[in-house]
Formats: structure tokens, sequence, C-alpha cells
């Protein structure tokens, strides 16, 4: 192995050191037989020499993160169940510790192998999808993104059911992602940068995993100590005579809500050892099967039967359990090995709630006086002994026995740590705990022990004549907020650093129950620079949600902060089908402008659809948001509107930007009942189009409208019943799209008609000096010029005609005028009423000067001099949106066609002379 060991990363290496370990350990089996029917201590076991090589690293545990349990039975708690703190079994499930104690193989069936979750059919599946991830920059984040999605799946299931069984589901889907990235990172390369990532992904989908399980069963739990059964329970119980210390400590529990809470949070903190555990059956191997110490045992063996001369290491020359201690010698070095990786997995059943699992292995390696010493933990209850009986003196005698011993510094720090964890000394038990979940776990299970036992002597069943117990275990006086003040004391950097992370903060505020602070927490993340990691926000979204399905009071803008900024995420991650969900979380004004806002990046027409539909199955007010999308794509332009000049040009180039506000009118154009939303807004658009001269882009927008809007809004309007008139907002809006359209023909009839009086055919020239087949040529080419020609001109008459028709319908439009309202009752539009004002002062004159520009070059000056009554009438008022340098150019356009006329030999009116 030393040849991989530079490379490999810690975990990799790791596991193959215990491959390495199980190849070994599968060449000792033969050496250590044990049948069913022999008993410890029938034969001597050799010694073993090839373990005199032993490597190193197999004293270190190897821990494989797991997540396959579910949350901690809180019922035990209640003692409905099978499991009662301190004095129950732990509970087991079908089929997993339900064997014998001799049986040789509890082991393999209690700790799978870290590596036998690898073979299974998932991994076949995940193979080709995790080898194209690896070659991504964040593989991690890659693979998990299919969380956000299940979340809101999962919300969909089960939000208006049993909400408890919505966070099980958020905790199984953390669980099944994190099984995914782990065997993502032990298929990658080590030290690369994206499976570093993968890794970082993995501690936070573990973070959150453990924090549903732990929301889990501190408020499914509050929600049944609250039920009218629960409270029955309690008056029964309550009533019920106390003989033991069982039955002391069941009412203690049903009436304590501290005690109640601070024991499911150490059964939360063992559920997750239980989680990492991981797999040392391969290390038990080394131990002895038949008796404990055998390499002593054989090595004293060899001295009596050898010669007493040569040099000898001393040892230990009985083997009572007091032996090292009462001697001060030492044991052989392979048994102090074997003792040390005993006592740290001892330890570490321990840390996971396995007390039991403890003792099973402590009789397996052939030390059931350890496994003795581990028994009294538990209180004494005999359901057979009623009345009188005021229970025995072990838990007392424990204790005083337990401080007395660990204050040995002879004993393994392991050994030290695992009888202070049974009695409550916490100064003990902080050496061995390296991380901030092992000091809590340290910190909340001495204090249900300091209360479980001041209870028990408050209640008058211990012995009177026994000694007191140490002041510092009765005296203190523990709380909740009295344990993360301590944690912030404490002299581990690496545990103070923990308590700063994003997860541990919310764990810690979720067990005092302290909402106000935790989202105080949530806002002050959200005002960093720092962006929080998607996983975080996501977890945080869902946390306020199911705060929300209880009915709790929580800050309002906090929570309207933590959604905003979980759909900006979406938002960002193109998580199209998502965020209409989330948005209708928010308020009504803020979750339309933030959806509008997310559509306005959207421009593929059926992804609009679909977009729009994720928003009615929201309940969101979809008229409003699409109000709001084309409001703000419209107003982005600030240019104001401007007295453009009077060339007649053809017309001004349609930008991107032009573009896009063309194109956002399809966002009213789904739904028929937004057909008047659709002309009063395109009718906005196109007002700002034509002051800029952009009449192609105006035609764009005009085009956007479906012809039968106006029947539409009529025909919707009838189906209400509606017996008066159109609103008046909808019926000037129609009868301004009317002038629109009818500006836009004009406009598109002098094009026409420009474009056409601009390509006369060509006469064909005589060659000189021509040739006969030239000359017949030339004359052949004039007859079809005259056939062309002829044509031109009936072509330019009717377009002469159409074009005069359409811009005398613009300026003489009916009722009031182009651009004019007919309905009145209406609010104040003061930027509306401003824009058509000015327009009829850009437009009329423009109009004016095109019909001019038709008339003089078709030769028809008669009419062009009466086109200046139309200006000065009083019926029409024209002249009064002309400026004083239009009117004068007016003039000159009268003056020069009057010369005209005068050269025909008429007057200037266009009349004959008479004689």
């Amino acid at each position: 192995m030393d040849w991989n060991q530079t490379w490999l990363s810690p975990l990799v290496r790791d596991t193959e050191v215990t491959r390495a370990a199980r190849r070994k350990s599968s060449h000792k089996k033969g050496a250590f037989p044990l049948a069913q029917d022999e008993t410890p201590g029938t034969s001597t076991t050799p010694a073993r020499p090839l373990l005199r090589q032993t490597p190193g690293s197999l004293l270190k545990q190897t821990f494989t993160p797991r997540s396959a349990l579910r949350n901690p039975d809180v019922s035990a708690i209640l003692g409905t169940g099978s499991r009662t703190p301190r004095f129950f079994n732990t509970p087991r499930t079908k089929g997993s510790l339900s064997m014998n104690l001799d049986d040789s193989d509890w082991t393999n069936s209690l700790y799978p192998s870290p590596l036998s979750g690898l073979v299974d059919t998932s991994f076949t599946e995940d193979v080709s999808m995790s080898a194209l991830m690896l070659k991504e920059d964040d593989p991690g984040e890659a693979a998990s993104l299919g969380l956000f999605p299940d979340f809101l799946q999962s919300y969909l299931r089960h939000a208006s059911t049993d909400v408890f069984d919505l966070l099980e589901e958020y905790e199984a889907l953390c669980q099944d992602k994190v099984s995914m990235l782990q065997k993502m990172v032990l298929r990658s390369a080590p030290g690369q940068q994206n499976s570093s990532k993968t890794v970082s992904i993995t501690w936070l989908l573990q973070q959150e995993m453990v924090t549903w399980r732990l929301i889990t069963s501190l408020y499914r739990y509050n929600t049944l100590i609250h039920s009218t059964a629960y409270e029955l329970v309690v008056v029964f119980s309550l009533e019920m005579p106390t003989e033991s210390e069982k039955a002391v400590m069941e009412q203690f529990f049903q009436k304590g809500n501290m005690v109640r809470q601070s024991q499911l949070v150490v059964d939360w903190l063992e559920s997750i050892a239980k989680d990492e555990i991981g797999d040392f059956s391969d290390n038990i191997e080394y131990y002895a099967k038949s008796v404990y110490w055998e390499n002593t045992l054989h090595t004293l063996k060899l001295r009596r039967n050898q010669s007493s001369g040569g040099f000898s290491r001393p040892l230990v020359t009985e083997l009572d359990p007091d032996a090292p201690i009462r001697q001060k010698r030492p044991l052989a070095d392979l048994d102090r090995e074997d003792d040390t990786r005993l006592l740290k997995n001892l330890f570490n059943l321990i840390r996971a709630g396995m007390t039991d699992e403890a003792q099973r292995l402590c009789k397996r390696c052939g030390q059931a006086w350890r496994a003795a010493t581990l028994e009294g933990w538990k209180l004494y209850h005999d359901p057979n002994i009623n009345g009188g009986f005021k229970g025995i003196v072990q838990p007392k005698l424990k204790i005083l026995f337990c401080f007395v011993l660990l204050y040995q510094e002879q004993f393994n720090k392991y050994e030290r740590a695992i009888y202070a964890a049974l009695s409550g000394n916490l100064k003990q038990l902080l050496p061995v705990c390296e991380s901030w979940e092992d000091t809590v776990w340290a910190y909340f299970r001495v204090m249900v022990d300091t209360l479980v036992e001041q209870e028990i002597c408050s209640s008058g069943l211990g012995s009177e004549e026994l000694e007191e117990l140490p002041r510092e275990f009765l005296e203190t006086n523990w709380t909740l907020e009295k344990v993360f003040e301590e944690l912030q004391a404490t002299e581990s950097k690496r545990v103070l650093d923990a308590t700063k992370e994003h997860y541990h903060l919310i764990q810690k505020l979720v067990i005092l129950g302290d909402l106000d602070g935790l989202l105080e927490e949530f806002n002050d993340w959200l005002g960093r620079s720092t962006a929080l990691p998607a996983h975080l926000l996501r977890f945080m979204s869902h946390l306020v949600l199911f705060y929300r399905s209880l009915g709790m009071q929580l800050k309002v803008e906090v929570c309207v902060d933590v959604l905003k900024a979980y759909t900006s995420l979406l938002v960002k991650e193109k998580q199209v089908d998502l965020i209409a969900f989330y948005v209708s979380h928010l308020p009504a004004d803020m979750a339309v402008s933030q959806y509008a806002q997310f559509l306005e990046e959207v421009t593929e027409t059926e992804q609009r659809k679909h977009c729009l539909g994720l928003a009615t199955q929201a309940g969101l007010d979809v008229a409003a948001i699409t109000k709001t999308v084309v409001e703000t794509i419209r107003e982005r332009d600030t240019d104001e509107f401007a007295h453009h000049d009077l060339t007649p040009a053809l017309d001004t180039a349609t930008t991107v930007e032009d573009q896009q506000k063309i194109d956002v009118i399809d966002w009213l154009v789904f739904d028929p009942a937004q057909r008047a939303e659709a002309l009063k807004q395109s009718n906005a658009i196109m007002r700002k189009f034509l002051a800029s001269k952009k009449h192609d882009a105006a035609k764009m927008v005009f085009a956007k409208v479906p012809e039968d809007s106006m029947r539409e809004i009529y025909r919707q309007w009838e189906e209400q019943g509606m017996d008066t008139p159109l609103p008046a907002e909808e019926e000037n809006a129609i009868r301004e799209h009317l002038c629109i359209r009818a500006y836009l023909e004009a406009h598109e009839a002098f094009n026409e008609w420009f474009k056409h009086m601009n390509c006369p055919p060509v006469k064909p020239t005589a060659p000189a000096q021509a040739k006969f087949t030239e000359k017949v040529a030339h004359e052949m080419k004039e007859a079809e010029y005259k056939i062309e020609y002829e044509n031109w001109q009936g072509r330019l008459g009717a377009l002469t005609e159409d074009v005069k028709e359409r811009i005398y319908n613009v300026l003489l439009f009916v009722d009031g005028g182009w651009m004019v309202d007919v309905r009145e009752d209406t609010e104040e539009d003061s930027e509306r009423s401003h824009q058509m004002t000015l327009l009829r002062r850009l437009c009329l004159p423009m109009m004016s000067f095109l019909l001019l520009t038709v008339l003089q070059r078709t030769e028809h000056h008669q009419e062009n001099l009466r086109l200046a009554d139309i200006i000065t009438s009083d019926q029409h008022r024209l002249y009064e949106v002309f400026s004083k340098d239009e009117l004068q150019k007016f003039l000159q356009k009268m003056r020069e066609s009057s010369l005209l006329l005068l050269d025909k030999g008429l007057d200037p009116l266009g009349y004959e002379i008479q004689p």
C-alpha cells in the first residue's frame, strides 16, 4: 500500500487500507476456530506472529457516512415504544440484531461493508452518468440539481396531507443524493478540483438531511404533546404510584419539556453517529474470541516453560481486569493495540446510542466483565413488585464509582470517556469529542443524566445512607441556552469554527426553538456579499414554507426575502418549471413583479405559453403579470417624443431593442380575455414608433394583434350580459387602434406610390446611322415602351387615387379627428393624452405634405390648392396642428402650384380665365 499513499485521497486511502486489512483477516480466520458448542477458555490461542507488523493506520477508525436510518423513535420517550432513555434496550428492526451473542457472523450483519453498497444495481446505472458529470467543472452541483424539482414534487404531494411525511421525504431525497455523490467521489481521480467540489456538496446535503431529521423529531413530538390523547395519558400516569426509578423517570419525561427535548436531541445526534459509524468488523477479527489479552497469556506461558535466563520485558503476571493498574505493569504490545481499538469502537457504539451492541462486542471479544460494567447505565424497575420497595442503590453507586475511576490517569482516554458518558461526567467526556456533533451530544447527554438523577433523588427513592453524589453532578443548573453558551467557550478550534457553519447555526436555533433568531440569521446571510450555496437557499425556503404550514408567527419580511432570493436562484439556474410555485408564496404585488421579471427573458413562443400555464396553475395573476412584462419592456426606451423632420423619408431602421418591444405583445395574445389589454399596450408601443418614424416597426406591432380582437372584445362584453356600451377605456383603445391603422395604411400607400412614381419605363433611344435591322428592332422596342408606359400610367393613376383616399381618411378622420378620443368619461391618463396630442402635431402635417407631393408630382395642382381649404376650415381645424414653419412651407407649396397653373393659362386657383 505504500506506493499509492501519496496520491490517494483520504477517503479512498482508508478504503484501500480496509481492503488490505480484510485480506489479512481472511488468512487469519482459520487460526481462531470457535464452534457453536465451544465455550470460552477451553483452549489457548497462540500468539499472532503475523500481526506484529500491524499497519498503524488500522488503529484509525474508518468512517463511511451512512444515512440508512430513519428518524429516532420519539415514542420511546413517552414510554409507549420499546425504548426509554437509560433503562430500555435500543429497538431493533426486523432481522437486524436478533441473533445470539455467540453468532460469529453478527458483526457483518450489524456493520455492512462500506464498499458493499457499491455493487448494487444502481451502481451500473450510475456509471455512465457519473463518468459524464466528472468531466464538468462542478459535477456535484450538476448531479444534485435534481433536488430542486424533487423537493417541489414532494411538497405538492404532501403539503395538504401530513406535513411530517413531507419532512421524512425531504430527508430521504437528501439521503439518496448523498449516496449517489459518494459513489461519484469514490470513482473520481483523487485530488481533482471538481472532486473536492463534489465532496463539499455532499457535506452540505448530509447536513441538510440530518437537519430535516432534527426538525421532524422535535416538531412531531411537540405536535403530539399538545394533543388531547397525550394530555389524558399524562394525567393518568401522574396518578400512578412511583415505586421504581423507571416510573419516576416516565413521569419526569412526561411533565418535563426540557428533559424531553434534550433527550430528542441526544437521540438525533446518536442517529447521526449511527449513520457514520462505518464498518470495523474487519478490525474485530484481530481481537481474541475466547479469552482477552491472549498475547500476554501466550507470552507468560512461554516464559514459564522456558529457562529464566536472558532479558525479558516486564509484563503483568496476573490477568484479572485490574492487574495492569494494580501491578503497574504493561500488557503485551498487541493486546494493548487490541484494547485501544476495542475501547475506541466501544465508545463509538455508545456515542451512537448502541450500548447493547457495545456489550455484545465485549462478550464477543472475551471481556464479559467489561460488558457487565456497561450495564450500570440502566435504571431499576421490577413490574412484579408493588408498593413499599423504593428501588436499589445501583445508580448512585455507579456514578460514584465512575467519578472515582475517571480521574485515574492510567486508564485509556476512550475508557474514561465510555464511563464518563454513562455517568454524566462532562470533563472526562469532552477530550474525545472532536466534532461539533460529538461535543453537543456530550453536553446534552450529561444534562439529561443530571436532570434524571436529580429527579430520582428528589423523589426519595435513593438510599439515605449512601454518600451524596458529587457536587458538580448535582449542583449544575442546566438549560438549553447554557449548553450552547458553553459550546462557544470551548478550547477546540475545530468545534469553535463549526459553531459558525450555516447548518450548525440552524440546528442550534431549531433546538432552542428560537424562530426569530433563526430568521435573523437568514436575514444576515442574505445581506452578505457572498452568495449562499444553492442547496442552502433551497433548504431555507422549504423550511420557511414548513413553518408557515404549521401556522407559526414568522417575520414576514425575512420570509419574503428568503423566497425572493430562492426564486432569483431558480431563474439563474433556468429551473423554469419551478419558479411559478415559489413566486406564488410571495405577496401579490411582489409575485407579479418577480414573475414578470423572469418572463422578460423568455422569448420562444411555446416556452412562453408553458410559463403562463404554470403561472395559472400556481394561482398567479396572469393578466397583471403579462401587463407588467409589456409595460416594463415598453418603458425601457428613455427617448422622448421628438418632432421629426418633414422630409418624405420612407422609414427609420428597426433596432434590436425595437424588436423586443414588438415581440413582447405576444404575451397578451395567448389569452383571448386579454385582447383589450393587447390593444392598449400595442397602441402605446406604436405611438412611440410613429413619433420616431419607425413605421415598419409599428406595422410589425400592428400585425401582432389578432384581426378579430375588436370583435372578441365586443363578444366578451355581450357574454357578460351587459346592455350598456363598452367601457370608455376599451372604446377609446379601439378607436386609437383604428386611427393607427388608417395612418399606417396611408403611409404604406404613399410608399408604394413613391416607388412606382420613381420607376417609370425607360424610353428607348434610336441608334445613330442604324441599319435596317436595327431600325426594325428600335421600332419594336418603342411599341413595347408605349404599352409599358400606358400600363405604368394606369397603375400610377390607381395608386394616386388610393393614396389620396387613404391620406384623406387620416386628415378627415370621423368623429372629431385623428387620434382624438370620443369618450371622455375615463380615468385621466396624462401621458397618453400628451402623446396623442403630440402625434397629431407630428403626423398630420406629415400626411399633408405627403399628399402635396403626390398632387404636385401628378400635376393635380388645382386639387392641391383645395387642400388648403381643408387645412384652414373651422370644421376640422387642422391648422392648429401646424407649426409656424410648417405653415410657411405649406404656403410655399401652394405658391408653386399657383405659378404652375398660371403657366398653363389658368388663374391662380386653377380655374379658366374668363375673357
